[in-house]
């Protein structure tokens, strides 16, 4: 090993002197560290190339091992029948975790109720008692969430947000769905399946919904496609903060009474499946649904007919993604990618059988 690292720091020196640098600038270019101009580093690259570097990965790990364990946090809603969403970004995260365990990597769980800021709040407090190295949360309520990440920024702690960004906020790193596009691409499908005389129903079913982000971005992508195409469909709305089937399908079965002519229905949320379930119990086959998420009861939906398309963004990718970003910043110092959008896949009845989150 003492050979290793020998040879590991001459190849750093012949670098060096070759590049006409200080072995400290190769050092930040090795390990994608700022401080360096474009030109230099791109001559320091070059060098690298041709001499076939390659960085004492054994020596960076043992370094990691001295300092001791790295612990870092992860704030998700409380993952229950209704909030199934959540198990697959989890899923992710715990993919990375037995990846990066031999490492000295911990992994703590705070969970919050999506219905109840308070939670949210408290783990928060939690969290910045715990002094994590680094954060991994979903910011389902913003204001909260913005006080733990300009403490992080003032502790220099790395973070990551995935799923939902925060409006205005210049975030260090975003993994997850363009909101706004994925709206968007929702009444591209709609368009292409009814008819100009038809309306379309926006539904929106969740216990917040003035406050949630992520659900108005989608609509507002969803409208903007039909504004920018002057198409002449109608649009309704369709609000309850009440997720109970029972509340949800009684305010469905009024709307529809009172506008005859809807011929589909854009849930923007998971919860497409309480719409589903009261489509095929009164029997309009004819209304195109289109929802979010890849859950049981939603996939089932979409198997049976009831669901014509799901609105995926890969949530077990989010998790994983969002911990390897913070290990291999905290380990290998990489620069973190500020914006690493998902895919917006377009699931089917078809093509169901073959998709992975």
């Amino acid at each position: 090993m003492m050979k290793n690292n020998a040879k590991a720091a001459a190849g750093v020196k012949e670098i060096a002197r070759l590049a006409q640098v200080s072995i400290a600038t190769v050092d930040r270019v090795i390990h994608n560290r700022e401080g360096v101009s474009e030109k230099t580093k791109a001559k320091i690259q070059t060098i690298i190339d041709e001499l076939g570097y390659q960085p004492n990965v054994l020596a960076q790990r043992l370094a990691l091992a001295a300092r001791g364990a790295i612990n870092l946090a992860v704030l998700l809603p409380v993952i229950s029948p209704e909030t199934e969403f959540w198990q697959a970004p989890k899923d992710g995260i715990n993919k990375a975790a037995e990846e990066i365990r031999q490492y000295g990597v911990n992994i703590t769980y705070s969970y919050f109720d999506q219905n109840d800021e308070s939670t949210f709040e408290k783990q928060v407090k939690k969290i910045i008692k715990a002094r994590p190295h680094g954060i991994l949360l979903t910011p389902t309520f913003p204001d909260p969430a913005l006080r733990l990440l300009e403490h992080s920024q003032k502790e220099g702690i790395p973070y990551v947000l995935i799923n939902t960004d925060i409006p205005g906020y210049d975030a260090m790193c975003y993994i997850g769905p363009e909101i706004f596009h994925s709206g968007y691409l929702a009444a591209q499908l709609i368009n292409y399946c009814i008819a100009s005389d038809k309306k379309v129903v926006i539904a929106k079913i969740a216990r917040e919904i003035d406050n949630n982000y992520a659900i108005l971005r989608k609509e507002e992508g969803f409208r903007a496609y039909f504004n920018d195409r002057h198409l002449p469909n109608g649009l309704l709305t369709l609000n309850s903060q009440q997720t109970e089937y029972a509340v949800a399908s009684r305010k469905l079965a009024k709307l529809i009474k009172q506008e005859p002519g809807i011929g589909a229905i854009f849930v923007t949320n998971s919860r497409v499946s309480l719409v589903a379930r009261y489509l095929e119990a009164a029997g309009r086959k004819d209304i195109i649904l289109v929802g979010y998420d890849f859950t049981m009861d939603n996939v089932q939906h979409l198997k049976d007919g009831n669901i014509d398309f799901l609105i995926c963004e890969k949530p077990q990718e989010q998790g994983y993604r969002g911990i390897m970003t913070l290990f291999q910043h905290l380990v290998y110092s990489n620069a973190i990618e500020k914006n690493y959008l998902m895919p917006i896949d377009i699931i089917t009845r078809e093509n169901c059988r073959f998709y992975r989150n």
